[in-house]
């Protein structure tokens, strides 16, 4: 799988908090009817802080929707995806990926 940076690939979404040897915190904000850049992530943690309604992209074409509400806390295995906002909120999350 080519590793797609969501830094740099989606800056406008993405932020790095911290990196070091052991981990990796990103802070994700996605406006209200916004979508992110096609991007990867390693195995990662999510913190909702403010939730919405999403619909997950994959890259074989198939979609998922989920509604995470506020202070939700969901695990993936790494994968790659792109995230459109189809609510009405805008969604903030905390992503701590362990290296």
């Amino acid at each position: 799988m080519e590793y797609l940076d969501p830094v740099e690939v989606s800056p406008d979404n993405y932020k790095l908090l911290l990196e070091n040897d052991q981990v990796r915190v990103l802070e994700m904000t996605l406006k209200a009817g916004e979508s992110d850049v096609k991007h990867s992530h390693h195995n990662e943690t999510v913190y909702f802080q403010s939730g919405g309604k999403v619909v997950v992209h994959l890259p074989d074409g198939g979609t998922a929707e989920l509604e995470p509400p506020d202070g939700f806390v969901m695990w993936h295995e790494a994968w790659t995806h792109r995230v459109q906002n189809v609510g009405t909120t805008d969604i903030r999350a905390i992503i701590v990926e362990p290296k």
